[in-house]
């Protein structure tokens, strides 16, 4: 198995925009104006135009105003700090400073359609840090 990850946005040109400057990924192919592949994550992201008020899954209507989701995107980075300056150069919105947490640093932002993701650096433990002692 493997997966990809699709996103919906109002604006397929701005989006990419934001995801290459932001996170450093690449235009794979384009696919019309409207469907374009990144690339640079160890799965592909495809961007896909989808305008708001449309009828999503569930018969849900889209929306780009922040939402929350229970699926979100966890990037893993070296440098939160460094991240976190970047996402936001590109138009990110931070909803969660970086804070220091027992496996990790964290912070909490939104592209600017609304999708939430953090930002994450693991501690030499990881996870594993929230497995205490037994």
């Amino acid at each position: 198995m493997s997966f990809l990850l699709n996103i919906d946005v109002p604006d397929v040109a701005k989006a990419t925009v934001f995801y290459t400057e932001a996170f450093g990924l690449t235009v794979g192919r384009r696919f019309g104006a409207d469907f374009v592949e990144l690339n640079g994550w160890p799965a592909p992201v495809y961007l896909l135009t989808k305008q708001a008020g449309t009828i999503g899954a569930g018969g849900d209507l889209r929306r780009y105003e922040r939402h929350w989701t229970p699926v979100h995107i966890d990037v893993v980075v070296d440098d939160v700090d460094a991240a976190v300056a970047r996402a936001l150069a590109a138009g990110a919105i931070l909803e969660a400073s970086a804070r220091d947490a027992p496996y990790g640093r964290i912070a909490m932002l939104a592209d600017p359609f609304g999708h939430g993701f953090c930002l994450l650096a693991f501690s030499a433990q990881g996870y594993d840090a929230l497995l205490g002692s037994a």
